[in-house]
C-alpha cells in the first residue's frame, strides 16, 4: 500500500515547488530534473519520493528511462484551499481601488 502524505507538506519546500513547476511545463526524467538544481542527485530523488507519496507526480517507464509528470488533478486540493484566500485578496484589492478612486476624485 502506498503511503499518502499531505500535499501541503510537498509544497512547503521551495525545491519541491520548483520541481512541480518544471513538471507543469513538461514530462521529464529524474536526471533532467536534477540538472536544474545545484544539489546532489540523491537529494532530488528524496524530493521526488515525497512528491510521489503526496500523489502529486507519477512515473512512467519507457525503455530504460523513467519519466515523471505532474498529476494536475491532484493539485486541486491545494487550489481549493487557496481559493478562499483569492477571494479575500480580490475583495481587499477592490476596496483599495475604490479608495484610490475616491482620493483621486477629491483631488480634482
Amino acid at each position: 500500500m502506498k503511503l499518502r502524505r499531505d500535499p501541503f507538506q510537498a509544497i512547503a519546500d521551495p525545491t519541491r515547488r520548483a520541481i512541480l513547476m518544471l513538471l507543469a511545463a513538461q514530462t521529464m526524467t529524474a536526471g533532467a530534473i536534477a540538472s536544474n538544481f545545484d544539489v546532489a542527485r540523491p537529494t532530488i530523488s528524496k524530493h521526488m519520493q515525497i512528491l510521489n507519496e503526496c500523489d502529486l507526480i507519477e512515473s512512467t517507464q519507457k525503455g530504460r528511462e523513467i519519466f515523471y509528470e505532474l498529476k494536475v488533478d491532484n493539485m486541486k486540493e491545494i487550489d481549493n484551499w487557496l481559493e478562499q484566500f483569492r477571494k479575500m485578496w480580490e475583495d481587499r484589492f477592490n476596496n483599495l481601488d475604490n479608495l484610490l478612486a475616491k482620493i483621486q476624485k477629491k483631488e480634482k
